[in-house]
């Protein structure tokens, strides 16, 4: 397999960076986990929109080549290289910045790794059968205006994702410095209530997920209204449904919270009104 660093192909084994590189060390850096169908990045405005005001909040300069249709021909180019499926494959962009100066100076540009593999397996079974989750209770994710970024700081999901491979279960959701529900480990939380659908907003510190602002914008098509809302732990057990959405997966319905079992009916709903592309 072939990867892309900083526009030129490697072999995916090669060695990139140096341990005084400050993506490594420190996590400057942000990623975009991307579906590119038939040759089409999907969501793509949605992908660079959020990735460019990611650069632009961590302080980098953005030199003339570094564009969005440099990207996207970067992207496209590297899944056909590997020989991808045409139908699915999954894209990981990283961008992060580089060595110190000799003088001590901060590298200003963007330096960037494109991956590019088949479809990854989904937990849980099929797009339908329904996710098993509980909440991650040893870690806690800041509000600030890093929080919505794609960031190389991993950490905390890393530990939310181990928790989940623990005790079995398919993902584990994440309380922000407020003891509130922001997320998952890999995605933005929804869950239905009383005929209205409900996501955190922005500033309970979830990431700011393509395919969550995808749905605020076609929450005209959805069969509930749909609103920004404090999510507390106690609000989400009164949940008939729980649904988890990124780019990769799509819609993913909830089978389990904690020891409660939930209809996916509504959820079901909404992946069939939205097509098969967004399961």
């Amino acid at each position: 397999m072939q990867i892309i660093f900083d526009g030129k192909f490697e072999a995916a084994e090669t060695p990139l960076v140096t341990s005084g590189n400050r993506g490594f060390r420190y996590g400057e850096g942000i990623f975009e986990t991307i579906r590119v169908i038939r040759g089409r990045i999907r969501l793509s405005e949605y992908h660079f929109d959020r990735l460019f005001q990611g650069l632009a909040l961590l302080g980098f300069e953005i030199s003339g080549f570094f564009t969005r249709s440099y990207l996207a021909e970067k992207i496209l180019e590297l899944c056909l290289i590997n020989q991808l499926p045409e139908t699915s494959a999954r894209v990981r962009l990283m961008v992060f910045r580089g060595d110190l100066a000799a003088d001590g100076s901060l590298d200003p540009f963007p330096h960037f790794i494109i991956e590019s593999a088949p479809p990854p397996f989904l937990p849980g079974g099929t797009p339908k059968t329904g996710l098993r989750l509980d909440i991650y209770q040893d870690g806690r994710k800041s509000r600030d205006a890093f929080s919505n970024l794609k960031s190389n700081n991993y950490l905390l999901s890393s530990m939310a994702a181990h928790h989940a491979r623990k005790y079995q279960l398919d993902d584990s959701l994440i309380l922000n410095s407020a003891d509130r529900i922001c997320e998952s480990s890999i995605a933005n939380l929804f869950c239905i209530r009383e005929q209205v659908i409900y996501t955190p907003p922005l500033s309970e510190g979830c990431v700011a997920g393509v395919m969550r602002r995808f749905l605020l914008d076609q929450k005209h098509r959805l069969p509930f209204p749909l609103l920004e809302k404090e999510i507390s732990p106690a609000f989400l057990k009164s949940a008939e449904e729980i649904f988890l959405t990124n780019a990769i997966q799509g819609i993913r319905p909830v089978l389990q919270f904690g020891q409660m079992g939930l209809s996916q009916k509504t959820t079901m709903q909404i992946q069939e009104s939205l097509g098969e592309e967004f399961l």
